[in-house]
């Protein structure tokens, strides 16, 4: 038994569990080095000793945790794709799945997410095309996840209204769309320009435009008989 009333047996699941946390810490300090690095030079300017060195660690350190940058910029992709998703279906909830989700979507985007973290989306949107097959297909799974998340969200709203769309497949391509609208704003305003002042306007714009085209993709009322009203003779 220890000086403090703890059993040897207790004390090596606690040392244990100190251990694991310093090697969680240790991990996320170097994948915050890397996107901060990957955002700022980009992937392939970075080198796995700038990492090393932002994180405080040493180069052997990184590669105890992480292959390669390739293995790192996957990750990120993850985390930033697992992040994303999260903030664009908390604001679908936090509007009840109405059609105001469209505006609180594109201002928690625009407005929030990419300005709060401009090294997520040039990492999310730049530095990981072109990469390869790896990067790609987690690219892919992230565009497929969250193009996903928005048609079920979509179909929500349209139940929420009482309507039905024009065809089974329109809101798999609004939401195709959407994310189509966020990747290019987010490119051609923020990384390829910067119009970063003027993001509060653009959401509102692109949100109005989203809107519009969903609102187009209904299908026309139907009367309670079933079928639609025959305009009168003239």
């Amino acid at each position: 038994m220890t000086k403090t009333g703890k059993t040897d047996d207790d004390a090596v699941p606690r040392r244990s569990m100190r251990r694991l946390r310093e090697k969680e810490n240790r991990c996320n300090t170097i994948l915050k080095a890397a996107e901060t690095l990957f955002g700022q030079k980009g992937y392939h300017q970075t080198s796995i000793e700038e990492i090393a060195d932002l994180a405080e660690v040493s180069t052997g350190a990184v590669y105890f945790y992480f292959k390669n940058k390739e293995e790192l910029l996957t990750k990120l992709m993850q985390e930033i794709g697992h992040d994303l998703r999260k903030a664009v279906g908390e604001e679908y909830q936090k509007s009840e799945f109405s059609l105001d989700s469209f505006r609180n979507v594109a201002f928690a985007f625009l407005g929030d997410f990419c300005l709060r973290h401009p090294e997520k989306i040039a990492i999310f949107f730049r530095e990981s095309v072109g990469q390869s097959v790896e990067v790609e297909e987690q690219r892919k799974r992230v565009f497929v996840k969250l193009t996903s998340d928005i048609k079920d969200a979509i179909i929500r709203i349209s139940r929420g209204q009482g309507r039905n769309f024009a065809t089974e497949r329109s809101p798999e391509l609004i939401a195709v769309c959407i994310v189509g609208i966020y990747e290019r704003i987010a490119c051609h305003y923020l990384l390829w320009q910067d119009h970063s002042t003027e993001v509060l306007q653009m959401a509102e714009e692109s949100a109005a435009f989203m809107l519009g085209g969903v609102n187009s993709l209904f299908a026309p009322d139907v009367p309670k008989t079933g079928r639609r009203e025959k305009k009168a003779p003239k």
